[in-house]
């Protein structure tokens, strides 16, 4: 097991890799990818039971991931990467002509990693409860995690799947909603208010956690290591993480306007540091 302390200077790396990637093609979304790099971290080098050398498709026996807000891609790649599946530097080929990194990502690239194109919203949980369901009929007591945006909520699709998973008792599953409030064109508040999430899930069916601290990578591991507590009970679990836009970049935290704009050099500069080289810029 890691400590907080080796944990956090991952986390610093990610940032740098971060901004490092949508800068250098000027694209890409570097707000959510730092607001979900604690939960990233936690997730793959803390929680999961992976070994990336045996990467397959299916994934039997191990734990598997499905990012659905796949625009966070960056703070994916580089998670990946630092966790073996593939090389560091090719980080630097992000959102280039044929590249493996596509700007969401993508199964035809045969990127060790990605298990599902996710780059329209609203479509991961339903392929996650596949996955799980599949767990169940093979015996294998491994687990799924999903990833989602607040704003990605919005979409009817999720409810769906959510009413699903709780009618077939889809417990193998801890899905988490990153909750920064923020979306493409403002505050969720503004653009489509969604009430209580707990109320809402629980009204589904769900087992419910939460997370007010996202951004704290001692409380994004254990709240990770108590939603796998809930599990095998006969309900789906869900985790409302509390996070802040652009977390870590100061100039970036808490705006929506920074969804999906890439730092000029003077910006990316003052990105770099505020956050320590610790497991080598490719």
């Amino acid at each position: 097991m890691a400590s907080t302390a080796e944990l956090e200077k991952i986390v610093s790396q990610v940032r740098r890799d971060i901004v490092r990637q949508v800068h250098a093609v000027n694209s890409g979304h570097p707000g959510g990818s730092l607001g979900c790099t604690e939960y990233f971290v936690s997730l793959y080098f803390e929680i999961m039971k992976h070994t990336a050398s045996k990467f397959s498709m299916d994934g039997i026996n191990e734990d598997v991931f499905f990012l659905s807000n796949g625009h966070i891609s960056p703070v994916f790649y580089s998670v990946l990467a630092h966790s073996g599946y593939f090389p560091v530097k090719e980080l630097a080929t992000f959102r280039k002509l044929n590249s493996r990194l596509q700007g969401h990502p993508t199964t035809h690239e045969h990127l060790p990693g990605v298990r599902i194109a996710s780059g329209s919203l609203g479509q991961g949980l339903s392929v996650a409860i596949g996955a799980a369901l599949a767990k169940k009929l093979n015996k294998d007591n491994s687990m799924v995690y999903t990833l989602h945006g607040d704003g990605e909520l919005q979409e009817g699709q999720i409810w769906e799947a959510a009413m699903y998973a709780a009618a077939k008792k889809v417990d193998n599953i801890i899905s988490t909603v990153d909750m920064n409030g923020q979306q493409i064109d403002g505050s969720t508040e503004q653009v489509l208010p969604m009430g209580s999430l707990r109320a809402k899930f629980e009204a589904f069916g769900w087992d419910v956690l939460d997370l007010d601290k996202g951004n704290d990578i001692a409380a994004v591991v254990a709240t990770l290591q108590k939603a796998k507590e809930h599990t095998g009970k006969g309900k789906p679990v869900m985790i409302l993480m509390k996070t802040e836009m652009g977390n870590g970049v100061d100039f970036m935290m808490g705006s929506h306007k920074w969804h999906g704009v890439a730092p000029n050099d003077e910006q990316l500069a003052q990105a770099l540091n505020q956050n320590a080289e610790t497991l080598g810029d490719y």
